[in-house]
């Protein structure tokens, strides 16, 4: 990353932070003034009262002004829309009463601790076979052919016993208590579940610009929000990042594991997700990162398919588009910029 970039990142999180605490303060004088009604007398509930009526636009041009001064987008800058224009920031049609969203690409970035994981387990377990047996090479991990090809959308599990075969491994099933690095399916999933849990101690996940803003918008409106993820570390990534009380509904490795949900090409999380939030997908936008996601949410019958393509790369956008997307964006805050 440039330092151009990572100063942007920067300056970006600390406009989303003094928004959250623009935000938080001016809804905390909100509540005390309803609390206190029957308390103060009429004269100083209404000075009181005008006072934060006036704190509300001083609060909003102070934060417009930073995103201007940093080059940054003013969208992201106001704590509160007027109740008028806040679900058209939303950017989504209308009939539209629920949102879900693809946890990885779409609100933070943990695909590159995902496989990180992945690739420290499995050449782990392939180099101590070999040393074992001094069997011939076996080709280690690629991050760029076997993720996608093994292990995305699939459950943990399923990503073990895909990448083995990959490379003529088999190994027996195990049961789910036993010790991370055992030579058995499970243990080889729990060694992953192991080194994953050891990145997020030592890195951590970063929210993507707007992320919040978008998601706190929504909950502002009474919209419905899901995230769908085959990752088990779903609910830790959402409390990691302060996003979990801005979601109603998860699926997540256990969710699949405990309804049968099946592995994509399948719209089974999707549908998931809409029966856990008591909604239609006739009345639900999904946003998805791949053209299968598209596809599969288009097929499913969501009222607006979004696509989240950071590059806008035009052969990509196309894809897209084939797929069944209704939208195709960088992200969310491009959601608020158009809707602007």
């Amino acid at each position: 990353m440039s330092d151009k970039a990572f100063d942007k990142g920067a300056e970006t999180e600390e406009l989303e932070t003094l928004r959250a605490e623009w935000r938080a303060a001016l809804a905390a004088a909100r509540d005390a003034l309803r609390a206190d009604a029957g308390y103060l007398d009429e004269e100083k509930l209404q000075a009181e009262t005008r006072r934060l009526i006036e704190e509300y636009p001083a609060a909003a041009e102070e934060l417009r002004q930073f995103a201007l001064d940093e080059g940054l987008s003013p969208e992201l800058a106001r704590p509160f829309l007027p109740r008028g224009l806040t679900r058209r920031a939303l950017g989504l049609p209308e009939g539209v009463h629920a949102c879900v969203f693809a946890l990885d690409g779409v609100l933070v970035g943990s695909t590159p601790l995902q496989v990180e994981s992945w690739r420290r387990t499995f050449d782990e377990l392939l180099s101590s076979r070999i040393e074992a047996t001094y069997r011939r090479h076996t080709a280690p991990f690629d991050p760029e052919i076997d993720y996608t090809a093994a292990i995305e959308g699939r459950t943990r599990l399923d990503g073990v016993r895909t990448f083995l075969a990959s490379r003529g491994v088999r190994l027996p099933e195990g049961s789910p208590d036993d010790p991370p690095g055992a030579e058995t399916v499970h243990g080889v999933a729990n060694r992953k579940n192991e080194q994953l849990e050891l990145l997020l101690e030592q890195r951590g996940v970063r929210v993507f610009d707007g992320v919040r803003h978008y998601l706190e918008l929504a909950r502002t409106t009474g919209m419905a929000c899901a995230v769908v993820s085959a990752s088990a570390h779903t609910g830790e990534i959402l409390r990691q990042t302060g996003l979990a009380d801005l979601v109603g509904a998860i699926v997540d490795a256990d969710t699949i594991a405990a309804e049968h949900l099946a592995d994509e090409p399948s719209a089974d999380r999707l549908l998931a997700a809409c029966r856990m939030l008591e909604v239609d997908p006739q009345h639900a936008a999904a946003f998805q990162t791949s053209e299968t996601g598209v596809a599969l949410a288009h097929a499913a019958g969501f009222r607006f398919v979004v696509a989240v393509e950071p590059d806008e790369h035009p052969s990509r956008v196309r894809r897209f588009r084939h797929a069944g997307a209704d939208l195709v964006v960088t992200g969310l805050p491009r959601l608020l910029e158009l809707a602007a």
